[in-house]
């Protein structure tokens, strides 16, 4: 690949990632966290982009990063505050700036107006009346143009005297993998000048003459001494990007008492001067040490607050060189021979065990081995894909405020949970169907804000998403607090469009259930936004093949709830493998609570087909997985078999009959949904490893199903 464009697609890996930044501190100041540290990440993430895209000649893309940038300095340095109206538009900003990113790096058409609009709106923010409580003890603030070097994105630099000073000398020699990667040192040296007041010497000791002098090698130095309110981490966190191409040396000088005593209220130092840039950019090591080493220019006042670091820790500044970009084709790839790996180990210990040679201790310490040292390499690779849901929750901000504005309601997104971790395929394959029930969860659920404020609600509505590990999965609810489901409107629909019969006795939630039927819609007309009768079915399927469920509760005037069960991953896990009928099947291990041998005075008749079991004083619902299955048509005795008590995601406990448990094991998923089908009761398949396929049971499809059935299934069938 070109290096060039190498550096490209990680400039643009990386915006996506100070996008994410972006929403999440906007989010904060719209919900009334402008604190600096909140504001400083918001403009380092706009800058950052702003300063890439220079680099690459993305002449819009830095056009409209340069206004929101200096809108949110205005908001940094007191002289504007962070109004709804402004949030408003910084939000709408934001959603501008990552389209020009995406049009930036794949081309395409570009809503020139509306990036119009948005640089007008930002510009009279700006041009409103400062903040009074920042205004009354802040200098008088120069006009734009007062800084001659605003045109080339230099800013002004100031640094509170009541504040502690730190002093540190910096030593930085750039490789020459520095250079052939785009950086420049002047643009680090003018990063570092935004910390406190900078003065730097180019060292040209090693400048061998000029007819050895390799033009691709780089044989200057800089020593740079910096006087900062910042810690040494925000000091290293300049140098993050490029820590691994130069060699570093940061020193923090202790302060002198006296010295410190006869502070004067000015500090002086180089900085962006354009005759340290000149000097630098265009003249030789020689003439570059006369322009830098002695000279010295005032830096301009400026509220320049450092860079922000995870970890406000010296050790924040190696954070860079710990991690790496991989491919995700080579994680991918990675994974499933990691899952075939798993497979081989079972076959190979299968086959041990059939030839009698486990009886040597030795083979069966080795084989012992093998297993944990599989599990533990299974589970490191997946510990590679697992991410958290922040990136997907974040995406739905946007989707909020787009149909809010397309709606005319007032609607506000919160979200819990955003660090729950799970597969990135997962994630992946969640965006869409999370989209069609956010975008309903606004357009039919919530009300508008007339309506609400009739109602006595406040005229803000609220859409709530949030994230949650489960019993070994993830649960992931959309709720809002809006008008509910009109039950009496949702059966009538279904009943003009011949989806239920006329008699059709219905509970509440088998009436809500019929917002997933195929061609089901209740809007009055067909918008951009629903009705055209697709959308929750489709939801449904996609859930339904990452191996998930999803349910509906609601309460008339108070609002819906869907929630979303998940695996954590599509690859492997832990289960039970059990007998029914001649059948192999593996029950999922995080669902089983405990097993036991039924006793026949614990098990008692309930109704004329069905049966409890006496578990420590209370009853649980006994149900024969084989019978539920229609792999039997008559139901077993309980007293021949084996009970597993399990619990449901919605807390309820139920006991399924199996007839005998064979072993435990971890099993390699396999999608039943893409190699024949969905199965109700069954949320995958895999492979043993005497090379038989078994069935991995959907427990909590199982219980649900067998709660209103009156004869023997013929799910298998209707799969």
């Amino acid at each position: 690949m070109d290096p060039m464009q190498a550096i490209r697609d990680t400039f643009f890996q990386e915006c996506e990632e100070q996008l994410g930044e972006l929403e999440t501190g906007l989010l904060s100041m719209q919900e009334g966290s402008a604190d600096n540290e909140t504001v400083n990440a918001v403009f380092r993430a706009v800058h950052s982009i702003k300063g890439g895209a220079g680099a690459f000649k993305l002449d819009r893309l830095v056009k409209f990063a340069h206004v929101f940038e200096t809108t949110l300095d205005k908001i940094r340095v007191g002289a504007m505050l962070a109004s709804l109206p402004v949030m408003k538009s910084m939000l709408r900003a934001a959603d501008v700036l990552a389209d020009l990113v995406t049009v930036s790096r794949d081309g395409g058409e570009f809503d020139e107006a509306r990036s119009n609009e948005l640089i007008g709106e930002l510009n009279a923010h700006r041009e409103e009346k400062a903040a009074p409580q920042k205004v009354e003890a802040a200098a008088p603030e120069p006009e734009e143009d007062a800084n001659p070097f605003a045109a080339l994105g230099w800013e002004p630099l100031t640094i509170s005297i009541e504040a502690e000073i730190n002093e540190y000398v910096i030593h930085f020699r750039p490789k020459p993998e520095l250079y052939a990667k785009g950086n420049e040192t002047t643009r680090l040296m003018r990063e570092l000048s935004r910390l406190g007041a900078l003065s730097v010497q180019c060292e040209i000791a090693d400048v061998p003459p000029l007819a050895n002098l390799e033009p691709e090698q780089s044989y200057l130095a800089w020593r740079a001494t910096l006087r900062s309110e910042q810690d040494i981490a925000a000091v290293r966190a300049v140098f993050e990007f490029v820590d691994d191409d130069c060699l570093l040396d940061i020193e923090k000088v202790e302060p002198d008492a006296e010295a410190l005593a006869s502070e004067p209220s000015a500090v002086e130092g180089l900085s962006d001067s354009p005759a340290f840039v000149a000097a630098c950019d265009d003249k030789s090591g020689e003439d570059c040490a006369a322009a830098a080493g002695d000279g010295k220019a005032e830096n301009p006042p400026h509220a320049a607050p450092a860079r922000e670091t995870a970890a406000k820790a010296d050790s924040a500044g190696s954070t860079a060189q710990n991690t790496i970009r991989v491919d995700l084709d080579r994680v991918d790839r990675l994974i499933n021979l990691v899952g075939e790996l798993v497979i081989n180990q079972a076959m190979l210990t299968q086959r041990v065990l059939e030839a009698g040679a486990v009886k040597n201790a030795s083979i069966a310490t080795g084989l012992d081995d093998l297993e944990h040292l599989t599990r533990e390499i299974q589970e490191s690779v997946m510990a590679i894909r697992a991410q958290p849901v922040r990136p997907l929750f974040q995406r739905m901000s946007r989707i909020v405020r787009e149909i809010a504005d397309a709606t005319g309601k007032n609607v506000r997104l919160k979200t819990e949970g955003e660090g729950a971790e799970v597969d990135r395929t997962v994630i992946e394959r969640l965006a869409d169907p999370l989209t069609h029930m956010i975008r309903n969860a606004v357009d039919h659920g919530l009300e508008k804000p007339e309506a609400r404020i009739a109602a006595g609600k406040p005229p803000q509505g609220e859409v709530k998403l949030s994230a949650a590990h489960k019993s070994g999965r993830v649960v992931i609810e959309i709720s809002d607090d809006g008008r509910g489901i009109d039950r009496a409107r949702v059966r009538a629909t279904a009943l003009n469009k011949g989806l239920i019969p006329a008699d059709a006795v219905l509970s509440d939630s088998e009436i809500d259930n019929l917002l997933f039927l195929p061609g089901f819609s209740t809007a009055e007309k067909i918008t951009n936004i629903s009705g055209r009768g697709v959308g929750m079915d489709v939801v449904k399927r996609s859930i339904q093949a990452l191996g998930g469920r999803i349910s509906i509760a609601s309460r008339p005037g108070l609002g819906s709830t869907f929630s979303m069960s998940l695996p954590l991953t599509l690859a492997v896990l832990d289960g039970m493998v059990v007998r029914v009928a001649d059948q192999t099947l593996v029950v999922p291990l995080n669902a089983i609570l405990e097993t036991m041998k039924p006793k026949a005075s614990e098990v008692h008749g309930l109704g004329p087909d069905r049966q409890v079991i006496a578990i420590r004083g209370g009853f649980t619902p006994l149900i024969d997985v084989g019978y539920e299955l229609g792999f039997r048509y008559e139901r077993s005795d309980p007293m021949q078999g084996v009970a597993l008590l399990i619990e449901t995601e919605g807390g309820y406990r139920s006991a399924l009959m199996v007839d005998s448990i064979q072993d435990q094991r971890q099993v390699v998923i396999k999608s039943l949904e893409a190699n024949y089908g969905h199965v109700e009761g069954i949320a995958a398949a895999t492979i043993l490893g005497d090379g038989r396929i078994a069935l991995i049971l959907d427990t909590d499809a199982i219980v649900s199903a067998s709660s209103g059935r009156n004869s023997p299934s013929d799910m298998l069938l209707a799969g």
